[in-house]
């Protein structure tokens, strides 16, 4: 079966949108081709910084013929009827429908509409201007003498070639020639911007990528990964160091370099002296460069490793200096922005209201920069005020919950406090992903407890599913108090998430709730704390999915979530029980015996037969109606007594008790026996049984 090659080659794409631009140039193409009627085995996109590739192979090459009958109205139908089927048929007349007769309705126009195949070159040629031109890029721009036309071509940036063959895989493929805005694909492609830019002439995907290659081209941006890594961690080892890895980093460069040359640089060892965050950051946010470390160490060494896209003929050296005066003057700024912010900000004189109000000492800088955080009124966000007041609302709430987590209430008011100085900070106003880590290295600095330091950075913890959670009570308190106050706050001014926006990160603040709840044990009332019903929702939707991600079932989740239930940990510890018990012989027998008794209650109920308020035991008549009263009243004690206690492992095991008696009933009684009086109590029995088992779950919920 045929093959399609494609190639958009253009200036260089942004690093950050290749990957998904690759994946929407192949969904488009393989939808619009099955749309059409291609089938096809296998598609694989490509990219590097200045061409996307898509590679479909086992492509149909002609789409099927169609015959599709289409059943119109009666012979006798009205005219406007009749006209409107012709004209959704493509039919110029009736005498172009055929008649059918069905004995019961009459008879009635059938169109028969007949689509012969088409070949595959036709429909690329077809689809892919229309993808070209509306291709989702998040920015694009117009270029040229065009760019001034209505309707001229927008591209993320100036499209230069375009690539399409099709053909076997082992005999001459053709060129599907279409056009768009003056280009017209060809067999055509170039290599590398220096290297080798003369024209390449491909025929399919093999020797498309050989050719690449050998024009300094690795098309696959895996492998330019792999290379880069490898190489880097060599270069390292060779130097007696190890490569700090970085994920992101090498996504980012593997996207600028289409041939990846590894080199390393250095600088002075005298800019060690800044924290090793600073140091990474500058050099990957202004160099795109890897830092490297001693083996076996945390401290940075004095080297980095970067990434050339040219192969020097003096080996690098040019390329290493240049980028090494760089690297040094961003870490010259650096060391600045270190320094001052250990040094006394030069208006201390116009911080003394803010600082009377926080209880601040002027005398030390971090604290220097929270009152000069409050005395600008820095605004937090124009409905919710200053960080100033954000603050003081953080402070009041977090000494609230010292109460609760158990934490020293002093050190946890002087973390509140400090938290947010920082942003105030010259290392976090040129790096802000630093926030809460300076602040907590600057804290050390001027000597506050080690607790104190650590809340002022873990406070923003865990920003997602695989942070880490605040361990030390002082940290665990802030946090809570931190994304408490931001939820609260937004939902008060009903800044809400909607569909997939959330601005504010208000899903990320819950789950953070939520995990530091469950993963910490703490016992917090939610509803008490935040007095918003629809927020305590919110949190319970983020539970379900932290739950869920944990393993448990959906419906064990609903059978105990009910819409007050505040104690998030009471909520997982009773799911826990519940999985545990329901996956017993017991639990499992019991939800069955359990759920024909509420159905059946449920059914009767909603006919409105009577059903007494009590169960009479003078109305019993059989040995197994005396016995699963005796145990539901027994089973009824032990587990309330057991969730009173939140013991509810005990709570299942009482209920568990129940499983004999539940399914002798069901085997020897007849509930809608003739006496109404019988039958109204022997329904009251099973209404036990649903209050019994709903002290720990809505059994009904339960699927099986």
């Amino acid at each position: 079966m045929p093959n399609l090659l494609l190639e958009l080659r253009s200036e260089e794409i942004p690093a950050r949108m290749q990957r998904k631009a690759a994946g929407d140039l192949r969904k488009l193409v393989t939808d619009a081709l099955v749309e059409a009627g291609l089938s096809y085995e296998g598609a694989r996109e490509y990219w590097t910084p200045r061409r996307l590739a898509l590679d479909i192979h086992g492509l149909t090459a002609r789409s099927a013929d169609v015959r599709e009958e289409r059943k119109g109205p009666r012979t006798d139908a009205n005219e406007k009827a009749i006209e409107g089927f012709l004209r959704g048929a493509g039919l110029s007349s009736v005498s172009e429908a055929q008649v059918v007769s069905d004995p019961k309705k009459g008879d009635f126009y059938v169109a028969v509409i007949s689509k012969p195949g088409r070949a595959a070159e036709e429909i690329v040629a077809e689809v892919m201007p229309g993808i070209i031109r509306d291709f989702p890029w998040p920015k694009s721009m117009r270029w040229g003498k065009a760019s001034s036309k209505p309707g001229a071509m927008r591209w993320v940036r100036p499209l230069q070639s375009i690539v399409c063959t099709f053909g076997p895989e082992h005999d001459e493929t053709v060129v599907i020639p279409f056009e768009i805005d003056g280009i017209t694909a060809s067999n055509v492609t170039y290599g590398h911007r220096f290297h080798a830019p003369e024209a390449i002439t491909v025929r399919r995907f093999d020797d498309y990528v050989a050719s690449l290659e050998r024009a300094k081209v690795i098309l696959d941006a895996e492998r330019r990964k792999d290379v880069i890594l490898h190489d880097a961690r060599d270069i390292a080892f060779a130097n007696g160091l190890e490569l700090v890895e970085d994920e992101g980093l090498l996504e980012e460069v593997s996207g600028l370099v289409e041939w990846p040359q590894v080199l390393m640089g250095s600088f002075e060892e005298d800019y060690l002296s800044i924290p090793s965050e600073i140091i990474r950051l500058t050099i990957k946010t202004n160099q795109k460069c890897f830092v490297t470390r001693k083996q076996g160490e945390e401290t940075l060494s004095n080297k980095f490793i970067l990434v050339s896209n040219i192969q020097a003929s003096d080996g690098g050296k040019e390329i290493v200096h240049g980028n090494g005066k760089v690297v040094r003057a961003r870490l010259s700024d650096a060391l600045h922005f270190w320094k001052r912010d250990q040094g006394d900000m030069p208006d201390l004189a116009t911080l003394e209201t803010s600082a009377a109000k926080f209880g601040l000492d002027l005398k030390k800088p971090l604290d220097q920069r929270m009152a000069k955080l409050d005395a600008l009124d820095v605004t937090f966000h124009a409905k919710l005020g200053t960080q100033g007041a954000r603050v003081a609302r953080i402070r009041a709430l977090a000494k609230e919950l010292a109460a609760i987590t158990g934490a020293d209430a002093a050190l946890v008011d002087r973390a509140a406090v400090l938290a947010k100085a920082d942003l105030r900070t010259e290392a976090v106003g040129e790096f802000p992903e630093l926030q809460g880590l300076m602040g907590r290295r600057y804290a050390a600095l001027q000597g506050e407890n080690a607790s104190v330091a650590a809340a002022v950075e873990d406070h923003y913890k865990p920003q997602g599913p695989s942070d880490r959670v605040p361990e030390d009570k002082v940290a665990i308190t802030l946090a809570l108090a931190d994304k408490l106050d931001t939820l609260t706050g937004f939902w008060a001014i009903d800044e809400k998430p909607t569909g997939s926006k959330d601005p504010f990160a208000l899903r990320r603040a819950a789950l953070g709730v939520v995990r530091i709840l469950l993963e910490r044990r703490v016992r917090l009332p939610l509803l008490a704390t935040t007095e918003d019903g629809d927020l305590l929702s919110f949190f319970h939707d983020r539970l379900k999915v932290y739950l869920r991600d944990q393993g448990a079932r959906h419906d064990l989740i609903d059978a105990v979530l009910t819409p007050e239930a505040d104690d998030l940990l009471m909520v997982a510890r009773r799911v826990e029980a519940l999985t545990a018990f329901i996956t017993s012989e017991d639990g499992k027998n019991l939800l069955a015996g359990t759920k024909r008794a509420t159905q059946l209650l449920a059914a009767e109920e909603k006919k409105g037969t009577v059903i007494a308020d009590g169960v009479s035991q003078a109305l019993f008549k059989l040995d197994a109606e005396k016995e699963l009263f005796a145990a539901i009243s027994s089973a009824s004690k032990d587990a309330a007594d057991a969730v009173a206690a939140e013991d509810f492992r005990s709570a299942m095991e009482a209920l568990s008790k129940l499983r004999g008696p539940v399914d002798r009933f069901f085997e020897d009684v007849l509930v809608n026996d003739e006496d109404a009086a019988i039958r109204a109590n022997r329904l009251a029995l099973l209404r036990l049984i649903r209050e019994a088992t709903g002290t720990v779950a809505d059994f009904s919920k339960i699927s099986g």
